[in-house]
């Protein structure tokens, strides 16, 4: 199961490494107009840093890799068991809040200390961290103490430790990737993620069926040692000084609310922080409701088939961006992404279809992937190094903000608001019910081309809002020095 991973991203990294490192030494060639001899050692010493910075890059990329899927194959198999161990759905959506909500009360505080830290000590003790309350639980397990709380409790230390890791592996992408770079940078970031979502169900339950719990707890343990010893060969190069702060050392409550203040300030970057949380509040309650909506025309197994090829979409979307980047204008790439994507999710819907789902569901998620790559490139390119960790660390507070809301308001608005509407005889079955049909589930369907259409509507805003769709030319690129505390 690992090794083949292994082989597709070390052959992505190496035709990328080599592209990055063409491209780069080209630039530099271009911009250098010093003297033959004084501009040929700047020329090479310039070329061999990039180079230097993007091996180093693809050697954390790898660790992360590793670590999200062990990550996700700990949090699938732990939800299944908690499951079959309780029978109730409470307990089991128990999981997900306490993998969400310690991440975002503890943002502000991980964004003072990524940026107080080096990048690498903040993600080395996220990690570590991690790693820790894997171990505990493997002893738990191995044992026999387990209990439910102990779970809960593992999981919640684990997540408020991962508001660091964030912020400090963005903070590092731009300070290792030359900038015209950054949006296929942020492509090969999202493909741990898409690679987990695709391998971690299937995998999950085969190390639970055949070796045990157990055996899951060791391999996340496993993944997240060797997300540590990649960082700890690495270096990563410090951030230039915070030169708005004028060399005065700040509070810890004024760094804790300054990447507040600093989007705040700058309303392009406020809009389209704005149009990425709506995005997300409505993409991710249709993740939710997609499942009890299939189900009510298919079977568990019709519905894993669909899932997983829904999910390759986005690792089809990640590798378009890191081979890609993203147009040269990266809030185009946004705003044609918001509109595919809601146009998709809607005929998603339309009528109970397998197949709709399945190729929407792939466009949805290939779109999304593009979405996040473009907004990821331009928040690098508008935010100083010195100050990317609390940026970050509050952009992901504000942009997550919703997914407990989320998680809570979907059932009852598909089965007490929805659901009734179109039931025989409901108040939209004359009307509506016409047009898409009437019956169970179809309700939720409703609700899920409502979303979709919210979606696109974000694509709208950020077209007709000049703020937000000139920001790129607006607001100046951050200075790209790169000067500052010393690589450690």
């Amino acid at each position: 199961m690992s090794k083949r991973p292994s082989r597709t991203s070390g052959s992505s990294c190496s035709v990328s490494w080599e592209y990055f490192g063409r491209n780069s030494r080209s630039e530099v060639q271009r911009t250098s107009t010093f003297g033959s001899a004084g501009g040929g050692a700047m020329k090479h010493t310039a070329n061999s840093r990039n180079r230097s910075n993007l091996g180093t890059f693809f050697i954390i990329w790898f660790g992360q890799v590793a670590s999200t899927l062990g990550t996700w194959l700990t949090r699938f198999a732990l939800g299944v068991w908690v499951y079959q161990e309780t029978g109730s759905v409470t307990q089991f959506a128990l999981i997900t809040f306490v993998t969400s909500l310690p991440a975002v009360l503890c943002a502000p505080v991980a964004g003072v200390l990524v940026d107080r830290w080096n990048r690498r000590t903040a993600m080395i003790v996220a990690d570590g961290a991690a790693a820790v309350c894997t171990l505990a639980l493997a002893i738990l397990f191995g044992t026999g103490r387990i209990e439910i709380w102990h779970i809960y409790v593992a999981l919640a230390l684990s997540n408020g430790f991962s508001s660091l890791q964030w912020p400090a592996y963005s903070a590092a992408v731009g300070a290792l990737v030359p900038k015209e770079h950054y949006g296929r940078a942020s492509g090969f970031v999202q493909i741990g993620e898409a690679l987990a979502q695709i391998v971690a169900p299937a995998a999950g339950a085969g190390l639970l069926v055949s070796l045990g719990i157990f055996a899951v707890m060791l391999t996340d343990l496993a993944t997240a040692l060797i997300a540590v010893g990649t960082l700890i060969v690495a270096r990563i190069p410090g951030p230039a000084p915070d030169r708005e702060s004028g060399g005065e050392k700040r509070s810890f409550r004024e760094d804790a609310v300054y990447g507040w203040k600093f989007i705040r300030e700058r309303g392009g970057l406020l809009g389209l922080l704005g149009i990425v949380s709506t995005l997300n509040f409505a993409f991710v309650m249709v993740q939710i409701l997609i499942i009890p909506y299939v189900l009510t025309f298919a079977d568990a197994a019709a519905l894993g088939a669909v899932t997983s090829f829904a999910f390759a979409g986005a690792m089809v979307g990640t590798l378009a961006m890191s081979a890609w980047g993203g147009p040269k204008r990266k809030l185009d790439g946004i705003i044609a992404g918001l509109l595919v994507l809601g146009a998709a999710v809607v005929v998603a819907a339309v009528r109970p279809s397998l197949i709709l789902v399945a190729v929407c569901g792939f466009l949805a998620f290939s779109f999304q992937q593009i979405i996040n790559g473009c907004s990821q490139a331009v928040w690098l390119a508008k935010t100083p190094q010195a100050v990317q960790g609390r940026v970050f660390a509050i952009r992901r507070m504000i942009a997550w903000a919703t997914l407990p809301l989320t998680s809570l308001l979907a059932g009852p608005l598909s089965d007490r608001v929805f659901e009734p509407l179109l039931a025989p005889g409901g108040a939209l079955s004359s009307s509506v019910g016409l047009l898409i049909g009437v019956g169970p589930g179809r309700g939720t369907a409703l609700l899920i081309m409502v979303l979709g259409i919210v979606s696109a509507g974000c694509g709208v805003a950020a077209l007709m809002i000049p703020a937000i769709r000139r920001v790129e030319e607006r607001l100046p690129d951050a200075d790209a020095a790169r000067a500052g505390e010393p690589a450690a």
